[in-house]
């Protein structure tokens, strides 16, 4: 052990070590203390469990024998000789097989980098943090994966001490700034009011400022005027629009089964986004919003048609865990796989949204960089199984809960027997009608054949025999496609009208509201199995229900109790409870950074639903744990929680430092704003603001949309051929200027504008929005039919205000779009554009009109002559150049 010290000194580069390797060989290296030197469990176990452990440790059978998961397991011989011989690198198999490339079999190869530190490792006599367990465990979680930042409990930090403080407005803008100032960096200067208004109004509500709002707020000479304006975005109805999309995203929300062919609607779905928009304008605290999420069947009684208000919504809010894509009712080819498909990415939206692991990656195996263990993804899946019981599956529609009081429904079962009769009374005469049409065309049958002919024809079809088929082929005007319409056109209306009555009839009934909810049958517990490989057919040993092992440390882990109240085995209200008791580690932090990067662009852990070891380390560790303190002192509340970061010098800055942007140009220090584009669903709410055509009609059934007859896909009808192909749209009413939030997510065919600005697709949640910057952008806003209709009507807009002065019309359009003056320089070009492409217009219209007038086709002179003066028109492309303009499309 005496040799330590030395190497310890050189740091072990590697050709120091190989000069040393015969002082290292020597003992056996245990309960190293230096963090310098590498250890088994620290440095080389993450390696060999990622690319080794699957054939040698966790594996049912150990190939070759060879057993990786301890070091002293090492020491024994394999068929080529010794495993690990500890500071003989030589002699060690095990770098042998990694350097050839031999080992692992996978084409995921060890790198250069991993393989030179399984060689220092060896040199160094092959050194382990502390004894080893002396049995091998089945699931062995080391203390270096128990000791994982985001595992360890959340405590408050105090706020350092920063040499600036005058740029300090709360405790976030210490923690940023101390970080800052090692580098000889300062935050950047408050960003001017009128780019500030229009952040803010984006990043709470999703909607631009008006002009009148921007000129209020840059001439409001009150120290309190952020403040107030902050108060009022977080009172604002649009508030929940806002950042119920974001939760929507990570929940998986559509308003379709999913499915690789049919992508059936969800008719009720939209009840959930509602409930969503709900709870967040009335700032629900969110620690009972993800219990409600997760258990609200659990905290109601039934009967369910009892319900009213909170109750209500609490049955509502577990439409989260029927968020994720579930085709099982549309006839799947393996009905089981897709059952259970369904489990599995429910599961994988709860982690990804709550728990900010990638637990879903240990369906088949342990996971191979965190330590789950397979047997924790089924613990998670008990919790949820008795009401997903995938041997007693019920369907989408079998799932949903009817609303429908008791008398409605004796009402409405009453008028549906009466119009049932009514059908009975249409087709009787429907009948009548075609037998007397028979007993006519019998008499041109031989008199001796007329029994055989209707006795083929009244014999069902399955039962008859080859001679009545003949019959019937021989005759055809007896077999059963006889149509009522073709043989007698009056007494089809006859039919009609007596149907028609039993249509209307049942217009009268009561609307039954179902609701798109998951209930836990009372008295049912089914056993969950842990599945060999993942496969549903190979179970295997039975689970209990659970949370991770790695945190048992910190949780309890039974999630076992029953709900004698319901009869349900009240195991998610359970879960629930344990997620949101303070404690947790994961949630809260999960929650924060999440609403940190809405707010700045990215996270202070970048890698929103991934806070493992494949993801990134937080950029600001003492401030993560604050916020997430923080929240919880505000009482879970997020409007609060959102005022404390909004109020911060961090983010009222501007986003011009040019020393930041040189030595930090990811912004990871936050020495200024990060310029942001507008999201795919504000760009298309924005252009319908500024021109005055939205629609702010709240709640309620999704807006329908439609392949246009460029196959694109619109908000609007859609339209049908005759044999129910989609052919065009046609237009809704005021309906087709809602919120963006309030259209149809379709999983298979979402609306073109809004994928083109990378909307997401739910398979099965967003964990985090993708940003893109594509050719297609541009060419949707050079020629895509919403982006020119808005860009009319803005120019229309403007007209109305301005008709005659171009340098009126600039002015106003700038102050509408952007809430200020254009400078002298943007006026003069903004005019010359309009003047010259005013003249282009004229000369292209009238060599338009002298074409058409001398005969000749005016598709030589560029097409028919524009209908609209060249002015109104030059005002529509300037309108169309300035909303395609990163000042519109970006926020500063």
């Amino acid at each position: 052990m005496s040799g330590f010290g030395s190497i310890s000194a050189l740091k072990h580069p590697l050709r120091a070590l190989r000069c040393l390797a015969g002082v290292a060989a020597a003992p056996l290296l245990l309960a190293v203390e230096s963090p310098e030197l590498l250890t088994y469990e620290r440095d080389i176990r993450p390696i060999l469990k990622a690319s080794c452990f699957p054939c040698h440790g966790e594996g049912e059978k150990l190939k070759g024998g060879v057993d990786l998961r301890l070091r002293r397991l090492m020491l024994a011989s394999s068929d080529s000789g010794k495993v690990v011989a500890p500071g003989n690198p030589k002699e060690s198999v095990l770098l042998k097989v990694v350097s050839s490339g031999e080992m692992p079999k996978s084409d995921k190869k060890l790198t250069p980098a991993q393989i030179e530190k399984i060689e220092t490792w060896i040199l160094l006599g092959a050194p382990t943090a502390r004894p080893e367990p002396e049995k091998v465990p089945r699931l062995y979680i080391s203390e270096e994966e128990r000791a994982f930042w985001s595992f360890q409990p959340i405590r408050r930090p105090n706020p350092p001490t920063v040499h600036h403080g005058e740029r300090v407005r709360n405790a976030i803008d210490s923690f940023l700034l101390a970080r800052m100032e090692v580098r000889q960096l300062e935050f950047a200067p408050e960003a001017k009011r009128a780019a500030l208004i229009r952040r803010i109004t984006f990043d709470l509500t999703g909607l631009p400022p008006t002009a009148e709002e921007t000129a209020a707020f840059v001439n409001d000479p009150n120290p309190m005027a952020y403040e107030r304006l902050v108060d009022r975005l977080l009172d604002s109805p649009r508030f929940g629009e806002r950042w119920a999309r974001h939760w929507l995203d990570v929940a998986g929300y559509a308003d379709s089964n999913g499915g690789p062919e049919s992508d059936s609607d969800r008719p009720w779905a939209w009840r959930y986004r509602d409930y969503v928009i709900r709870s967040l304008n009335a700032d629900k605290p969110f620690d009972q919003f993800i219990t409600e999420q997760l258990a609200g069947d659990e905290l109601v009684s039934p009967p369910y048609e009892a319900l009213e208000g909170e109750a209500l919504d609490r049955l509502i809010a577990t439409g989260f865990l029927r968020m994720a894509p579930d085709p099982t009712g549309d006839g799947p080819s393996d009905p089981k796989l897709a059952q259970n498909q369904v489990i599995a990415d429910t599961l994988q939206i709860v982690a990804t949204s709550l728990l900010g692991l990638t637990v879903q990656c240990a369906q088949c195996h342990d996971h191979r960089y965190d330590p789950i263990p397979q047997s924790d993804y089924y613990r998670l899946r008990a919790v949820f199984e008795p009401a997903f019981d995938w041997q007693h599956w019920k369907t989408p529609e079998a799932r949903s809960i009817s609303l429908l009081k008791e008398g409605e429904r004796r009402r409405a079962e009453a008028i549906e027997s009466d119009a049932a009769k009514i059908d009975k009374e249409a087709q009787a005469l429907h009948d009548e009608l075609i037998e007397g049409f028979v007993q006519r065309q019998l008499k041109l049958v031989p008199e001796a054949r007329q029994a055989s002919v209707l006795d083929a024809r009244h014999t069902p079809e399955a039962k008859r025999t080859e001679a009545q088929k003949a019959i019937l082929r021989e005759f055809p005007t007896f077999q059963d496609s006889i149509i009522l319409g073709e043989i007698d056109p009056e007494g089809a209306k006859r039919v009609e009208a007596v149907r028609k009555k039993a249509t209307d009839l049942r217009a009268t009934k009561p609307t039954d509201p179902l609701v798109h909810a998951l209930v836990e049958s009372a008295g049912t517990a089914p056993e969950t199995f842990l599945f060999h490989r993942g496969d549903y057919q190979q179970p295997k040993e039975r689970i209990l229900p659970g949370g991770l092992t790695v945190l048992e440390s910190v949780l309890p882990q039974g999630v076992g109790l029953t709900n004698d109240v319901l009869r349900t085995t009240g195991r998610r209200l359970e879960f629930a409870r344990q997620l949101t008791d303070g404690r947790h580690p994961l949630v809260t932090r999960v929650l924060v950074n999440r609403f940190w990067h809405h707010l700045f662009g990215a996270g202070l852990v970048p890698t929103l639903a991934d806070f493992g070891s494949l993801g990134e380390r937080p950029s600001h560790p003492e401030l993560l744990d604050w916020l997430a303190t923080e929240f919880q002192r505000n009482g879970w509340r997020l409007k609060p929680f959102l005022r404390t970061l909004v109020t911060s010098e961090a983010y009222r800055q501007s986003s011009d430092n040019p020393k930041s942007r040189e030595m930090d140009p990811d912004n990871r220090l936050l020495a200024r704003q990060s310029l942001r584009r507008l999201d795919a669903e504000s760009l298309r709410d924005a252009m319908l603001a500024i021109t005055g055509r939205a629609e702010g009609a709240m709640y309620g059934q999704p807006v329908p949309v439609a392949f246009s007859p460029q196959h694109q896909v619109v908000v609007g009808a859609q339209l049908k051929d005759g044999n129910g192909d989609p052919t065009s749209s046609a237009s809704v009413g005021a309906a087709e200027y809602r919120r963006s939030i309030y259209v149809t997510v379709k999983r298979t065919a979402p609306v073109g504008v809004l994928e083109t600005f990378d909307a997401p697709l739910a398979n099965p949640n967003c964990e985090v929005r993708a940003v893109s910057t594509v050719p297609l952008q541009s060419l949707a806003l050079m020629n895509d039919p919403f982006i020119l209709a808005r860009s009319k009507e803005l120019a229309e807009r403007v007209r109305r205000v301005e008709p005659e002065s171009m340098e009126g019309q600039a002015t106003l359009a700038w102050r509408i779009l952007f809430g200020t003056e254009p400078t002298p320089e943007d006026q003069v070009r903004s005019v010359e554009y309009l003047r010259a492409q005013a003249a282009t217009i004229a000369t292209v219209t009238d060599e338009s009109k002298r074409m058409q007038a001398s005969g000749k086709s005016g598709k030589n002179a560029g097409g028919a002559a524009p209908q609209s003066p060249p002015e109104e028109l030059a005002l529509a492309s300037y309108c169309q150049a300035l909303l395609s303009g990163n000042r519109f499309l970006y926020l500063e």
